[in-house]
């Protein structure tokens, strides 16, 4: 028998046509549906359930109680808090259901995100690089990079570096990060790494 390079606890299940990346850990009571792709070194915490043909990029932390639907994105080192919430669907009906690839709208998650616990992202838009979304916000339109949101519509309050420390920018619009010293500059409601 072929050696998996990836842990699955024997209380979660992974569909057929799954592709799972080296040293992916899969925790129990999770679902991984077919079509799907995780990248390396993911770790995915109780109860997640991850649907058909979703793509999952490396070191992707996704924690308990967490459903990443058909139609969401999700780059290398996304994390996803405890409870948040994606939807795939803007106007969803039982009575007349929306089945299928054709009815699942794109979200895309880039690289370095976080979602804060219990954040809801409303399908159809992207959380920018490095973005951080405050716990119980919901995303109604698309964050920029490195924007700290938070509330119910999520609004921009500040400005976090890529290793998650939040930014003050100085009158002519530098910051730096306390952690990494890592520069950044702010224009017209844009910031970006000074490389």
């Amino acid at each position: 028998m072929e050696e998996k390079k990836y842990y699955v606890h024997n209380l979660a299940v992974v569909d057929e046509n799954v592709e799972i990346g080296e040293g992916t850990k899969i925790w129990h009571f999770s679902h991984v549906q077919s079509g799907s792709k995780l990248g390396k070194k993911c770790v995915l915490g109780q109860n997640v359930n991850v649907g058909n043909n979703v793509t999952i990029g490396n070191f992707v932390k996704i924690q308990n109680n967490v459903s990443v639907y058909e139609g969401v994105e999700l780059e290398d080192y996304v994390f996803c808090g405890p409870s948040m919430v994606f939807t795939n669907i803007k106007d969803p009906r039982s009575k007349y259901p929306q089945v299928g690839a054709a009815y699942y709208i794109h979200t895309k998650i880039k690289e370095g995100a976080s979602l804060g616990a219990n954040s809801t992202i409303v399908c159809g838009h992207t959380v920018g690089r490095f973005a951080f979304v405050g716990a119980g916000s919901v995303v109604t339109k698309d964050i920029p990079d490195y924007a700290l949101v938070v509330g119910n519509p999520a609004r921009i309050i500040g400005w976090m570096s890529e290793a998650g420390e939040k930014l003050s920018f100085d009158k002519d619009g530098f910051a730096t990060c306390s952690r990494t010293g890592k520069k950044y500059q702010y224009i017209n409601g844009i910031v970006k790494e000074v490389v």
